[in-house]
């Protein structure tokens, strides 16, 4: 996004862009974005969010700066610290209220705390991964902020693929169409969307491809721009197929990656893509991950009964392995 933005006559640019436009210059490294004053305009280059965070602070500059206090390095800092605090505000109100995600009001809301952090999460960075077990709201959650998104014009389509590891990714000798062919293996997404969204809503957007659903395999090749993009089940990729989807990651995108780790059903031997890219992206701040347990699980009651036993279960077998 590139903006111009008109200088007030009655500024003093040294009082506000800084000497030799070091105030510009610092805020370029802070919000990752281009500024450059152009005649009687100020130009910002740069993503959506960032552009208009800018020119909300050059506004600020602009009222604050006067010969007699020329604008810090220090009064730029806190102004950042103003607008991040009120945008948490804005999130937590969002949040709090529930996620619209279809034209008819329907809503979601997180029930847990690592729930709230994951939807944070995912609204502020570009990709985020969501690690735990079944029923903890990973999947849902993620299908719920994409059609958010949607809804408001934050992104253009969403796009929810799995990889497809009884057929091994390749289709081509099941019988039936594609669809009739992936149908088994994506239908947990499309009831996800289901549940979210009226049928006439659902109809509309598989129709238009404005949602789509496709297997793993499909993603290669493409750059997936304007877009939020779901990878469920991911612990049963293997490292190059995790490689091939984040880097389809385009401008403007969204990305949230979901899987247990816990429940891998590659071939023995095989390494699971999720696994080891929480291994070896855990120190990257510009990805984040989430990871649930049990106390998250929001099914029915049983569920979590039977996930304590099954656990109580696991261990005692890995103990008597280790003492054998």
């Amino acid at each position: 996004m590139k903006i111009s933005q008109s200088i007030p006559p009655s500024i003093n640019p040294v009082a506000a862009f800084g000497v030799n436009d070091s105030n510009l210059r610092l805020l370029e490294r802070l919000l990752k974005i281009k500024m450059f004053p152009k005649e009687n305009e100020l130009i910002m280059e740069g993503e959506e969010d960032d552009v208009t965070k800018a020119s909300q602070l050059m506004h600020q500059i602009y009222m604050l700066s006067n010969d007699e206090h020329p604008v810090t390095h220090n009064d730029i800092k806190l102004l950042i610290e103003e607008i991040k605090n009120e945008q948490n505000y804005v999130q937590d109100s969002l949040i709090a209220e529930g996620l619209a995600v279809s034209r008819k009001g329907n809503r979601i809301k997180p029930r847990t705390s690592h729930q709230v952090e994951y939807i944070r999460q995912m609204l502020n960075y570009d990709l985020t991964f969501a690690i735990g077990p079944a029923g903890t709201g990973k999947t849902y959650l993620a299908v719920g902020l994409a059609l958010h998104m949607l809804l408001i014009g934050r992104v253009k389509r969403v796009i929810l693929t799995r990889p497809v590891v009884e057929a091994g990714e390749s289709l081509g000798f099941l019988p039936g169409t594609l669809e009739e062919k992936i149908d088994p293996y994506l239908r947990p997404l499309f009831d996800a969307i289901n549940g979210m969204l009226s049928p006439e809503e659902t109809k509309s957007y598989m129709e238009s491809q404005t949602i789509e659903l496709a297997p793993l395999a499909y993603m290669r090749g493409r750059t997936l721009s304007n877009s939020f993009i779901i990878l469920d089940e991911a612990q049963n990729t293997i490292p190059m197929q995790m490689k091939m989807f984040l880097t389809r990651l385009g401008e403007n995108s969204k990305m949230v990656v979901t899987g247990d780790i816990t429940q891998i059903d590659l071939p023995y031997g095989k390494e699971s893509g999720l696994k080891q890219a929480s291994e070896i992206f855990k120190d990257v701040k510009e990805i984040k991950f989430t990871y649930f347990d049990k106390t998250d699980v929001i099914r029915h009651g049983l569920v979590k009964k039977i996930l304590n036993i099954y656990e109580k279960r696991e261990n005692e077998t890995w103990k008597d392995l280790k003492l054998s």
